[in-house]
């Protein structure tokens, strides 16, 4: 039997995390959301990953996909491998693709497919599928299952279905889990050894991707929703690539760093995802105000979003909102 090695996947619904604490736990594993979609990169992907580094963690890397096409699939991989150069992680490189749209079957399984070679031609590492145990039996087919691997998330269950699958290298057996360190709720897994990557060297940037760096001095007035539109960029890019967790927080004389590279697509406000959409909390936003814009109640944005303080958000992060 294979041994079993303890990890959780995070992302900025977590917050500040304390990794000292997570690795004491018996954590072995951190994947960390790095990207989503064109545009986003997750506001604490740079500081999950240092600080996981640093405490001795193994990390893996995932971005949320949300193509429509072939094309665009391509294109959110050279965008994942952008985000991602530089770092070295331990584990294979994870595709979450779990909104679909009004896409059939076989477009789902052709952008997946796109977007996997993509990622792996662009960062020469293996890459894994996360899917729950309905796509896994359902959506995801006998091609994809024969040439990528597993990560499966089911709860409530001993041993995860796997459709298409004979085995899997990750389970998400919770997404309400506890772990010293973490204030708010983490997806918990298990993870098999051949999650580990056979190489560790660091990821380059992709070839037809040129990053063009810039800075940028803060301004008395400034805010980072005034900056990102400035520079044709997001907030959470912005925060990521600075390692900022609380993006209300800046200061006139800081120096932040901007990726002025073309991007495909810019999101500013919301980006509709079949029945919720995703909201990016602006500069002066409330719970309140957020609640009667979408004619929905306060209650459920705290119990879908996993909100601890209903009075402390921050302009730049993501709010799921349930429009049922």
């Amino acid at each position: 039997m294979q041994p079993i090695i303890l990890g959780i996947d995070v992302s900025h619904w977590q917050g500040h995390i304390d990794y000292a604490q997570v690795k004491n736990s018996g954590i072995d594993i951190v994947y960390i959301k790095a990207s989503q979609g064109n545009s986003i990169v997750d506001s604490y992907f740079r500081t999950n990953y240092e600080n996981s580094k640093a405490n001795g963690l193994k990390v893996g890397l995932y971005h949320f996909l949300t193509a429509r096409s072939v094309s665009e699939a391509e294109q959110q991989a050279t965008y994942f491998a952008s985000v991602i150069s530089g770092t070295s992680p331990d584990c294979k490189l994870a595709m979450d693709f779990e909104v679909f749209g009004d896409l059939n079957v076989q477009q789902i399984n052709e952008i997946s497919l796109a977007f996997l070679q993509k990622v792996q031609q662009l960062t020469g590492k293996e890459v894994i599928i996360y899917s729950d145990a309905s796509n896994a039996n359902n959506t995801f087919n006998s091609q994809l299952a024969s040439m990528y691997p597993l990560w499966v998330a089911e709860y409530g269950v001993r041993t995860p279905n796997t459709g298409n699958w004979s085995s899997y290298e990750g389970f998400q057996y919770s997404d309400s889990g506890r772990v010293s360190g973490i204030s708010n709720y983490t997806d918990l897994d298990t993870f098999t050894e051949q999650i580990f990557l056979s190489s560790s060297e660091n990821i380059s940037t992709p070839e037809n991707t040129t990053n063009q760096i810039q800075t940028y001095t803060v301004q008395p007035g400034d805010t980072l929703s005034q900056i990102a539109s400035k520079y044709n960029t997001t907030v959470s890019e912005i925060a990521g690539l600075n390692g900022i967790s609380n993006p209300n927080l800046i200061y006139v004389g800081q120096v932040l760093k901007i990726d002025t590279t073309n991007h495909i697509s810019v999101v500013t406000s919301d980006k509709y995802e079949t029945n919720h959409i995703i909201y990016t909390i602006q500069s002066g936003d409330t719970l309140t105000s957020i609640a009667q814009k979408y004619d929905v109640t306060i209650a459920s944005i705290v119990q879908l979003n996993n909100i601890q303080n209903p009075n402390l958000i921050y302009a730049g992060e993501l709010l799921k909102i349930n429009l049922n």
